[in-house]
């Protein structure tokens, strides 16, 4: 029987999907890593927000689901979605700047390993054709995506959020470890975040 070629094109793997496996199975740093290597992210190419973290928590690890904790309830009120939405990668990419937990130190978790992003971050997002928004979370996110364009202290940085916008957004982590960074910088709640759920909204609309 002959086979159709376009029924036989949608079962191969993708690119990205090829990619994505070879990630899930790194081990490069597992033996830097005190529960060993899992990467965890979510990817696909129709997504068109980009959500850039530092590093799977402890709880994210065992889960295998990034955000699963307080700080991702948080997140997805910024943005104004639920977790359904949040966890459709069709929609929304989780790339985090390391995609194994990396331990905890005296302050929290400890910075992402340096091998993860030098070894497969561009790949990735030259896999991600449709990001129209890409949330930079924290200070690790923000050093590797803008560079040279951040301002002196990760504060600055958000406060001067327009200047970035609409490709990208500078943002605070949403740990409640962060309550004390909110509180003292209450226009982030207040003046940035309404501007955001319009964004996402708008973004996620456009991608059905």
């Amino acid at each position: 029987m002959k086979t159709d070629c376009k029924q036989l094109l949608t079962r191969l793997p993708s690119g990205l999907d090829t990619l994505l496996a070879k990630v899930r199975s790194c081990n490069v740093c597992h033996a830097q890593l005190p529960l060993g290597a899992k990467p965890v992210l979510q990817a696909n190419t129709g997504a068109r927000i980009l959500i850039v973290g530092q590093a799977p928590g402890r709880r994210a690890h065992e889960s295998g689901i990034p955000f699963s904790d307080p700080s991702g309830d948080r997140l997805r009120s910024w943005l104004g979605i639920d977790a359904s939405m949040f966890y459709d990668a069709n929609k929304i990419a989780l790339l985090p700047m390391g995609f194994c937990y990396p331990g905890t130190g005296k302050s929290g978790d400890l910075p992402p390993r340096p091998e993860c992003a030098p070894l497969w971050r561009q790949q990735l997002l030259e896999k991600l054709p449709n990001i129209k928004l890409t949330l930079l979370i924290g200070q690790y996110a923000q050093d590797w995506h803008i560079r040279d364009q951040q301002k002196s202290t990760l504060a600055q940085t958000v406060a001067d959020w327009q200047t970035y916008w609409p490709a990208a957004l500078p943002m605070p982590h949403p740990s409640p470890r962060n309550l004390g960074w909110l509180k003292r910088h209450p226009w982030f709640e207040l003046d940035v975040i309404p501007t955001l759920r319009e964004r996402v909204a708008e973004l996620l609309a456009d991608s059905h």
